[in-house]
Order: structure tokens, then C-alpha cells, then sequence
């Protein structure tokens, strides 16, 4: 056999591995789900390197520090974070939800004499009917939150029960995320190597340009979308713990700093049980909040949000909102956030089969 044909068969080589894969998961669909908890340090410790990966390169060009030393940095500065976030945030915030649910009943009892010391203002509302009704509407409402909280708690110490094993998935994933960055820029020339061999050269080429508008538009993207919403946190948190003097301060904050990574909606998402937790303590309070919120969102909108993300993602709001909505139904949170550069990729592929069949047509729109 000659190596023209050996080359041939190697080009259906993609095509194969695919249909065995789908066969496989069409006759037994658990086995995918199998298939990727076994792959999932190695999938956590990719998705660990490529968020840290711009860091590195940052830290590496900046301060002259060789990889080892840029990825050691790196890790300081983000484990840093962490023992911040686990020595004083996480307890802050569970103490906020224990607090808050302990005290429900109070917030009920200080809601609903709040209301039926106001409601009796208004002649349209003074009647007792009207202001039956509305208690009940209040009440249930109230229990059907505080039912939700406790259900959120249970969930939270049911989990805590595997957290032994999430943290020995973790330690592995970063040993074998350091070991990615370390080596890179050899794992990229593999693929290249694996790619040219088995595909035409032209094929080859375009997968490689393809993965590079896909690291690009992704990578910007999350870090710039992770940098926005941290600040985000931040200026929240200090706004209402200094100015506002809202109580939750922390809980509210870390609520909208990780809505806030949603475009479009994340506002709007976060602000909504912001609101409703300072209501349970202070209604007027839940004013002040839901001003902040809303000013804070506005900055970050006009002003932050394009400083640091730029023009980078090139999607229309109509596709953006498209992406979000369907992305969430689909996969829930991470349909959300991954939604909008999936769309910017797929955008970016059809531009580029659109201006080469133009091209080819002699045709100039």
C-alpha cells in the first residue's frame, strides 16, 4: 500500500473515531455521562489552565519571569483569593443565610405591620377585603421563600458530604493543569503535528486559524467577564456596607457579582433577591439597595464593562439575548454565560462562508 492511499484512509480517521463515539452514547446514553466523570479532572484542569493561562502570560512578559516561575506566581495569587473567599466570605455568607432564616418569622411579622400601618393611607385599600387579600398573598409568597431557603440549606449540607472527594478531584486537577502550562506550547505543536498528518494541508490550516478565533473570542471574553463582575462584587459590597449600611452586605454582593457575569439579564437576575432579602429586614432599606444595584449596573454598563471587555465579542444584542435564552433553557447557568461566545464563534464562521462564497461569485455586498 502506497502512501498517497495511507494518507487517504488517515483523512476518515476523524469521521470514524465520531461515529464510534455516537454509537456508543446512542446505544448506551449513561455511558457518555461515565465517560466524562472519569475525564473530569482532567476536563477541570483544562478549564483551570485556561483561565489562568492570560496570568501567566501576563506575569511572564511583564516581570521577565521564566514559565515555571510565572505559573508559581500565578497559583500564589490565586490561591491567595481562595483562602480569602474560604476565610472570610464563605463563612460571612453562610452566616447571613442562617441569620436570615432563623429570623424569617420576625421578617414576616415586621412586613406585614409595615404594610397594614401603610395600607390603611389609602381609602381604595382601606377595606378589609383588600387588606385580607394582600396578606395573604404576602404571607404565602414569604412561605414559599422561606421553603425554597431551607430546601437551598439542605442542599448545601447534602453536598458538603462528598466535599472529601471534590477536594482530592481538585488537588489532582491542579497538579495536571500545572503540568498544561508548563508544557503548552508542546501540546500545541503535537496537535499541529497530529492535524497535518492526518488532514490535507489546507483542512489543517483552517481548523488551526479556527481554534485561534475560538481561544481568542472565548478566553477575552471569560477572564474580561471574570474581571468585570469581581469589581463589580466589590463596589457593591462597599457601597452597601459603608453607605447603605444594608444588612447581608456580602451575600447581596457575591449574588450580584455572579449574576453579573449574564449579560443583559444578570442585572436584573441579581437584583431581584437582593431586593427581596432587604425587604425581610427593611423595606426601606430594599429601596436604597435596588437604587444602588441599579446605578452600580448602569456604571458598569456604559463605563467598566466596555473599558474592560472592549469590542471583543462583535455580537448584536438581538443574538446575544437569543444566545442567553436558549443557552439557558438548554444548560442553565453555564448555557448562560458560555451562550454569547459559542454565538460569536458560529457568527465568526458564517461571516467567513458568506465572504468566500461572495468571493467565489464575483459578487460585492
Amino acid at each position: 500500500m502506497n502512501k498517497k492511499k495511507v494518507v487517504s484512509y488517515l483523512n476518515f480517521l476523524p469521521l470514524i473515531i465520531l461515529s464510534i463515539l455516537l454509537f456508543k452514547f446512542i446505544d448506551n446514553p449513561y455511558s457518555l455521562l461515565d465517560f466524562i466523570n472519569v475525564l473530569s479532572p482532567f476536563l477541570i484542569a483544562f478549564s483551570i489552565a485556561y483561565l489562568l493561562n492570560p496570568l501567566v502570560i501576563y506575569i511572564e512578559k511583564s516581570f521577565k519571569i521564566n514559565r515555571l516561575g510565572s505559573i508559581f506566581f500565578s497559583y500564589i495569587i490565586v490561591l491567595g483569593i481562595l483562602v480569602f473567599l474560604i476565610a472570610i466570605v464563605t463563612p460571612n455568607i453562610i452566616k447571613s443565610i442562617t441569620t436570615l432564616i432563623d429570623n424569617t418569622p420576625t421578617y414576616v411579622k415586621n412586613i406585614q405591620e409595615f404594610i397594614e400601618y401603610n395600607i390603611t393611607k389609602f381609602e381604595i385599600l382601606s377595606n378589609s377585603i383588600a387588606t385580607e387579600n394582600l396578606e395573604k398573598i404576602l404571607l404565602d409568597s414569604l412561605a414559599k421563600i422561606t421553603e425554597l431557603a431551607n430546601l437551598a440549606v439542605n442542599q448545601v449540607v447534602f453536598q458538603a458530604i462528598n466535599v472529601t472527594a471534590f477536594l482530592l478531584k481538585i488537588v489532582l486537577s491542579i497538579v495536571i493543569s500545572i503540568y498544561m502550562l508548563k508544557d503548552k506550547e508542546n501540546f500545541k505543536r503535537q496537535i499541529k503535528r497530529l492535524l497535518y498528518s492526518i488532514l490535507s494541508y489546507t483542512n489543517a490550516t483552517k481548523i488551526i486559524e479556527l481554534g485561534r478565533d475560538v481561544n481568542r473570542v472565548f478566553s477575552r471574553y471569560l477572564v474580561g467577564k471574570l474581571i468585570d463582575s469581581l469589581i463589580v462584587s466589590i463596589i457593591c459590597f462597599l457601597v452597601l456596607f459603608l453607605v447603605v449600611k444594608a444588612p447581608f452586605a456580602m451575600l447581596l454582593s457575591v449574588i450580584v457579582g455572579i449574576t453579573n457575569m449574564i449579560p443583559y439579564f444578570g442585572p436584573f437576575i441579581g437584583a431581584v433577591p437582593a431586593i427581596i432579602i432587604t425587604l425581610f429586614s427593611s423595606p426601606i432599606k430594599a429601596l436604597w439597595v435596588a437604587i444602588t444595584i441599579l446605578v452600580i449596573q448602569q456604571f458598569d454598563g456604559l463605563y467598566l464593562g466596555p473599558k474592560i471587555l472592549g469590542d471583543h465579542v462583535g455580537v448584536k444584542p438581538f443574538w446575544i439575548i437569543s444566545a442567553i435564552t436558549i443557552g439557558g433553557a438548554l444548560f442553565g447557568f453555564m448555557g448562560m454565560l458560555l451562550g454569547v461566545p459559542v454565538v460569536a464563534v458560529l457568527r465568526l464562521l458564517v461571516m467567513r462562508f458568506v465572504d468566500k462564497r461572495l468571493k467565489n461569485n464575483n459578487i460585492n455586498i
